[in-house]
């Protein structure tokens, strides 16, 4: 599975082909809280930042998260991810800890990513 990057919307079935080649359930997810887009098809979040940032995104605007297509709509965006460890900007853990940032994610995943 190619790394892409998601500028335009795209369908959950879609999403769920992807998650079927790689994960079964799951597809893991970069999110530019920025530049309003996301990479995702990766095996690791890591390969799917380095595409943002050569694409032009910047480090800090990156956030790593796990898509569950099938689960409810209030769990189905994880936001675990290493890349998420940035004690400098305040985020000491694998979790996306300040709400702002979370919300903005969900936003632009909702909007990329259409029933």
């Amino acid at each position: 599975m190619d790394i892409r990057i998601i500028r335009d919307t795209m369908t959950k079935s879609e999403l769920r082909t992807i998650a079927a080649q790689q994960f079964g359930d799951m597809v893991k997810a970069v999110v530019d809280v920025d530049r309003g887009i996301m990479a995702l098809g990766g095996e690791l979040h890591a390969d799917e930042e380095t595409l943002l940032l050569e694409d032009g995104s910047h480090q800090e605007n990156l956030w790593g998260v796990n898509l569950y297509p099938d689960r409810p709509a209030l769990e189905w965006i994880e936001f675990d991810s290493m890349i998420n460890v940035r004690p400098a900007q305040g985020n000491r853990s694998r979790f996306v800890e300040r709400a702002e940032i979370r919300n903005t994610i969900v936003t632009i995943v909702n909007r990329l990513i259409r029933d």
